[in-house]
């Protein structure tokens, strides 16, 4: 079993937001000067995003999760910021409570900005109206992961 760096959370049953054909910054933006700026010192690391309550929309929505990168803590959400994983396209009735995305994070020649963000990209059309995540980097990819409340054994 692995422990979860508080410094390496993007999201903690955050919501995703109510993007319509759009990409929104989801939770909290990490500052990689403060971890040294060699995210994972050679070694993988995974973003890991979990869906802790069900995400809806008004129709049939699809959604992209991404890792990004911008210069500052305003990540962009309109193409120019720097993107280093982006999922294909998930339809929403597949993003039920447990639901896990887990992508390695590139290394070596990518070049990431100083602050990473989690984004949540709907392209369908269809606007989110609700739905909880949580998004982390990790250095452990989770097998089993789950979800718990703070302070909750």
């Amino acid at each position: 079993m692995g422990w979860m760096d508080e410094t390496l959370e993007f999201a903690d049953a955050t919501s995703v937001g109510t993007p319509n054909n759009t990409t929104v910054n989801v939770g909290d933006i990490i500052d990689t000067e403060a971890l040294g700026r060699d995210l994972g010192n050679g070694q993988p690391l995974y973003l890991v995003v979990g869906v802790d309550t069900l995400v809806e929309s008004g129709g049939a929505a699809t959604v992209r999760f991404k890792l990004a990168s911008d210069a500052t803590t305003t990540i962009a959400v309109d193409g120019t910021q720097s993107e280093h994983i982006t999922s294909d396209s998930i339809a929403v009735a597949t993003l039920v409570a447990g639901y896990q995305f887990i992508a390695t994070l590139p290394q070596g020649s990518q070049a990431y900005e100083r602050y990473l963000a989690f984004q949540v990209e709907e392209d369908a059309g269809q606007a989110l109206t609700a739905g909880n995540v949580n998004a982390f980097i990790t250095a452990f990819p989770p097998t089993n992961w789950k979800s718990y409340a703070d302070n909750q054994k």
